[in-house]
């Protein structure tokens, strides 16, 4: 069998976790860390639109893309 190692961060959210003691704290912490993620998607896009990796032009293309799976007919 194989053994799991957990990094450092997955241990330390493992701890954080164990004191979740309601549906309301998980709930709140969900939340904190789909917050920390927001943050940082959206640090992500002003490095690119500083860069001029994305623009205007980028977004009309974005925004005029089809990329659903066509279905067999």
């Amino acid at each position: 069998m194989e053994r799991t190692v957990f990094n450092k961060a997955q241990l330390e959210m493992l701890d954080i976790m164990a004191a979740i003691r309601s549906d309301e704290e998980l709930e709140e912490l969900k939340h904190t860390i789909s917050e920390f993620y927001a943050k940082r998607a959206d640090q992500e896009m002003e490095k690119l639109w500083q860069s001029g990796r994305w623009n205007e032009q980028t977004l009309k293309e974005l925004g005029n893309a089809h990329y659903r799976t066509p279905y067999r007919q």
